[in-house]
């Protein structure tokens, strides 16, 4: 389980990894979770390898140049693979090395059956083909920690004094310091944060991360900050570009709106989000060209030339020799999300836009505005991603949480989610959460569905079973034997059922 220094570095150290695997006379396998990580480790090995001695697998290549390079990794005319998620599959003939890169992206986690997560695939093919197993991430997921404690994994990681020298400067904004902040109370940024951007554009980029694209995601009641639904199928209310206000799930504009609570008629943004952000930047600094990268364009790089960079998480460009300084905004809003994991998904996140930024020596400055007080925060300051995953680990351990225990999710309307569970014969050990209220919005008609999501007008619930570790084989038995017997039966509302579901709150 490798930790790796912040830096663009990391693909050039996996392109070393499979030139030695290579060296040796075994193939290599390496997954990454999205086009863009792929090519920059394509590009790694090209350099290194020469054009020709690896096989590039991602759905951007299409369809036949995609199968020609299949053909040629089974017929084992290539021995090394880099791709993306369905890359875990690749028939690599004579497996040396698999290698997965930030194992905490939920891109790894295919959403449709039977919902494989790549890191548990090739851990997998690790122990039948015995060979070695390489996870990487600028970040640790409780899972990788669970390695490690375990034994079956040896931790890859730099000494204090590397990671000190490589790592930028982290300044923290918190509930007081914006109390006692006057700027901070007429708008979204502290007054730490402005000169941190202003410092920063004298030498170079600046990189802003927000956790929210569009202009205006979220509204609420000026007066009594109640939530602002649309009358239609109460969904969330955003605010557009040009002041229209649109409904979130069914798309109808609202042009007479006024709260149910207060009978106001005033909005107020609850979430700003990137384009908005974008907008008031390029305001306050009218001389510096602003660019945005997130779901309508992601920027693969930016030049070394001062600007400010608004990105959404997980869509931050390269910057040529690193940001000056990054702003790490609304931490709120990605640690109070009512899930397991929101603390450790806000570090990756942090960590993963903060490894873009100048060393400290260089001086490179990053500026989190969230609770300085709480875990996820402590341990950005002090880059200490492995000591919070161990300390997570540890947590959920004493509650019989996943990774520690195995859990499955049972989902669907109330009552074939009941005849569901008084039908399956669970291990003795099985203990059954629920059954709750999913937490999703119900699905509507101009909201695209994803995978999982309720069908049009239908609220399900969701149960949780957990086992102890050792009996995870007994209750996937059980829950597939049952379900395969509900579907003989034919007829009836339908039970989704997903063993290690990515999410638990």
């Amino acid at each position: 389980v490798w930790n790796a220094l912040p830096g663009p570095e990391w693909s050039e150290e996996i392109a070393r990894a499979v030139a030695a695997t290579l060296a040796s006379g075994r193939g290599a396998l390496v997954v990454v979770p999205d086009g863009r990580a792929a090519g920059r480790v394509d590009a790694a090995l090209t350099a290194l390898l020469g054009e020709g001695r690896h096989a590039l697998l991602t759905a951007d290549a299409g369809p036949e140049k995609r199968y020609r390079q299949w053909l040629a990794v089974r017929r084992g005319s290539v021995r090394a693979v880099v791709g993306t998620r369905a890359a875990m599959f690749a028939p690599v003939q004579d497996l040396g090395l698999v290698a997965i890169w930030d194992d905490g992206d939920g891109s790894h986690s295919e959403p449709h059956a039977p919902q494989p997560h790549a890191r548990d695939v090739l851990l997998l093919r690790a122990a039948l083909d015995k060979c070695g197993f390489l996870l990487g991430s600028w970040s640790c997921t409780v899972e990788a920690a669970q390695l490690v404690e375990s034994g079956w994994a040896r931790p890859l990681v730099a000494s204090r004094e590397q990671v000190r020298g490589a790592a930028p400067l982290v300044r923290t904004v918190g509930d007081g310091d914006l109390a006692r902040d006057e700027a901070a109370r007429a708008a979204r940024l502290p007054t730490l944060a402005w000169q941190a951007v202003r410092e920063g554009l004298k030498h170079g980029p600046v990189l802003v991360q927000v956790p929210r694209r569009g202009y205006v995601p979220r509204m609420a009641c000026a007066q009594c900050r109640a939530a602002a639904r649309c009358r239609h199928c109460a969904g969330p209310l955003e605010g557009q570009d040009a002041g229209v206000l649109r409904c979130g799930w069914c798309g109808v504009e609202e042009n007479s709106w006024h709260c149910p609570e207060c009978g106001g008629f005033r909005l107020r943004a609850q979430i700003v989000g990137a384009r908005r952000t974008a907008e008031e930047l390029g305001r306050a600094f009218p001389a510096v060209p602003v660019r945005t990268s997130g779901r309508e364009q992601v920027l693969d790089t930016v030049p070394g030339t001062p600007a400010l960079v608004v990105s959404t998480p997980g869509a931050e460009p390269v910057a040529d020799g690193g940001y000056a300084a990054a702003l790490l905004l609304d931490g709120w809003a990605m640690l109070g999300r009512p899930d397991l994991r929101a603390g450790e998904d806000a570090l990756r996140r942090w960590i993963a836009a903060s490894s873009l930024v100048r060393a400290q020596g260089g001086g490179g400055t990053v500026v989190v505005v969230a609770e300085p007080t709480l875990r996820p925060v402590q341990a950005l300051v002090r880059w200490d991603p492995v000591g919070h995953a161990v300390r997570e680990l540890a947590e959920r351990g004493e509650l019989g949480f996943p990774p520690v225990s195995r859990m499955a999710a049972v989902a669907g309307v109330a009552g074939a989610v009941a005849e569901f569970l008084a039908a399956v014969e669970l291990p003795p050990d099985a203990e059954v959460l629920g059954p709750v209220a999913m937490v999703v919005p119900v699905a509507s008609a101009g909201r695209a569905r994803r995978v999982g999501d309720p069908p049009v007008g239908e609220e399900w619930v969701r149960a949780l079973i957990r086992v102890r570790p050792g009996s995870g084989g007994a209750l996937a038995a059980a829950l597939k034997a049952a379900q395969a017997a509900r579907m003989a039966r034919g007829g009836g509302d339908v039970v989704r059922v997903r063993v290690d579901p990515p999410d638990i709150g």
